[in-house]
Formats: structure tokens, C-alpha cells, sequence
């Protein structure tokens, strides 16, 4: 009786020492099938630059001018390379590149359709004000979030980000003319913004010191 008592409580410390083991192995398994790997700039380059002509060619369509088709997918190249973290989640990248920038163009057709150019100083000035501090570093970060989505990409990547132009060409395809456009235009906009609204808080402040 002894013995099949020795033999059943090895057994059952046997089945529960796989039990644990087994548990270890699939968690394992788990964590690597759910850890994503970011996808490397040379991996970018080989799978998602070569979609840059049929993105074009869409945008082309959609845009009627290939200025505005140039922006539009630059924009989309930007965002998929901020998403390159999760785009191995995705079969058919190509379909995503498409959904996105026809999604890009109907959220661009319809800012274009609201947008004042008064109610966007407004609204950085709201925004300004629901923030604790009030220093120009807190207001040129604002100013820069408001920024057209492909100037405020470019402008973070070169400035905040350190990349040179060359690797902000090769992520977004654009020509080194139209980077030096988009980068012009966004620290033209910061330089007129800061100084509207740097000039909007020192009449505001004197007149609360009347």
C-alpha cells in the first residue's frame, strides 16, 4: 500500500513539475508570438519604399496635381515609417499604405474645408493657456504640433530627431527641393505663430495690470 502511495505522490509531483514546465514553455511561446520587432530601416526600404509609385499614382488621382500628390504621399511614407513598431501585424502592407491615403486625402479635404487661419491662432492660444507653464520652450511646442501634418514630420525629424537629409529623403521620399521647402515653410510658420501670440499674452498681461 506504501509503495503505491510512494508511486502516486511521485507521479502526481511528476505531472505537476511538466504541469509547470509546460506552462513556462507556452508562456514563453506566447511572449515571443505577441513581442513585435521593429522593422529595421533596411527592411523600410526594401518593403515599403517600392510602394511609393502606386501611392503616387493614386494620390495623383485624388489630388488632381502632383504637387499636392507629392505632399500627400510623403505624409503617408511618414506615417508608415512612425508605425514600422506594429506594420509586420499587417498582411498586405500595401492595402494599408492605400487606406491611409485615402484617409489622409478625406481628413486633408476636410480641414481644408474648416480651416481659418484665425481660429488655428485661436486654438494654439487655447491650448497655450490650458497648459501650467508659459515659457516660449512650452509655446514652440505647441506651435509646432499645429503644424501641417508633413511640415511638423520633417521639422521633428530634423530637429528634434537629428536626422540628417539625406536619411529624411530616403524615409520619405521626397526631393531634397520639397525637404527644403516643407522645412522652410515650417520654421517661417513657428518664427510668424511665436510672434503673433508672444505679442497676444503682452497685451493680454498689460491689460490685466491696468
Amino acid at each position: 500500500m506504501a509503495d503505491i502511495c510512494n508511486s502516486h505522490h511521485s507521479f502526481t509531483c511528476h505531472s505537476k513539475f511538466h504541469k509547470k514546465a509546460f506552462s513556462h514553455v507556452t508562456f514563453s511561446r506566447l511572449i515571443r508570438y505577441l513581442c513585435v520587432t521593429m522593422m529595421t530601416p533596411e527592411d523600410f526600404n526594401h518593403i515599403i519604399i517600392p510602394m511609393r509609385d502606386e501611392l503616387k499614382g493614386l494620390a495623383r488621382k485624388l489630388t488632381g496635381d502632383d504637387y499636392s500628390a507629392e505632399d500627400l504621399v510623403q505624409e503617408v511614407m511618414l506615417k508608415l515609417w512612425s508605425l514600422r513598431s506594429v506594420l509586420d501585424r499587417y498582411d498586405n502592407k500595401k492595402a494599408l499604405a492605400m487606406t491611409m491615403l485615402r484617409n489622409k486625402f478625406n481628413d486633408q479635404w476636410r480641414h481644408r474645408q474648416l480651416e481659418n487661419r484665425t481660429i488655428m491662432a485661436n486654438g494654439i492660444t487655447d491650448d497655450w493657456h490650458r497648459t501650467e507653464a508659459k515659457d516660449e520652450a512650452d509655446l514652440i511646442r505647441i506651435i509646432v504640433e499645429h503644424l501641417p501634418e508633413l511640415q511638423k514630420q520633417i521639422f521633428k525629424m530634423k530637429e528634434i530627431d537629428g536626422y540628417d537629409n539625406s536619411e529624411i529623403m530616403q524615409i520619405t521620399g521626397c526631393t531634397a527641393e520639397s525637404l527644403r521647402q516643407n522645412l522652410s515653410r515650417a520654421r517661417r510658420r513657428i518664427r510668424e505663430d511665436f510672434i503673433k501670440l508672444t505679442a497676444v499674452r503682452t497685451k493680454r498681461n498689460n491689460i490685466l495690470t491696468l
